[in-house]
């Protein structure tokens, strides 16, 4: 019994350095690395261009330009958001409850004040045609 907890520990402790070395690799999920010099920014609509407008006044300080990731938060643009990954409604909820820290560095998010669900909507419009753009579909 002593050998098989031993190597169920070893494997479990395995696991994780590989799943800290995986998250902090160069593009990995904990990286916060986006290639600023090859992202691409699409004309957008109406529509789009208010949730940019938006984007810019609430989240751009964390997010950074373009959704492109700073020092305070990770890059919209980045698989990791993609829509089977983090459907809109996640967006919502960060925005309205804030979010624990689970696949980057920076920490907690906190909830975003004065900012409707109608606002979340037109910024993730704006995101979802960055991401789109960038091959993240």
């Amino acid at each position: 019994m002593t050998t098989r907890r031993a190597i169920a520990v070893s494997g479990g402790l395995a696991l994780v350095v590989l799943a800290v070395w995986y998250a902090q690799r160069p593009g990995g999920y904990g990286s916060g690395e986006t290639n600023l010099a090859t992202l691409t920014i699409p004309d957008l609509t109406e529509a789009q261009a208010t949730g940019k407008a938006l984007f810019d006044g609430n989240c751009a300080a964390c997010h950074g330009a373009n959704a492109a990731g700073s020092d305070q938060g990770p890059p919209l643009v980045h698989r990791i958001y993609e829509p089977g990954h983090h459907g809109d409604m996640a967006f919502v909820l960060a925005a309205r409850q804030g979010v624990r820290a689970h696949h980057w560095h920076f920490g907690n998010m906190p909830a975003v004040e004065g900012v409707t669900d109608e606002d979340v909507a037109k910024i993730t419009a704006y995101v979802r045609a960055l991401q789109r753009a960038n091959g993240i579909n």
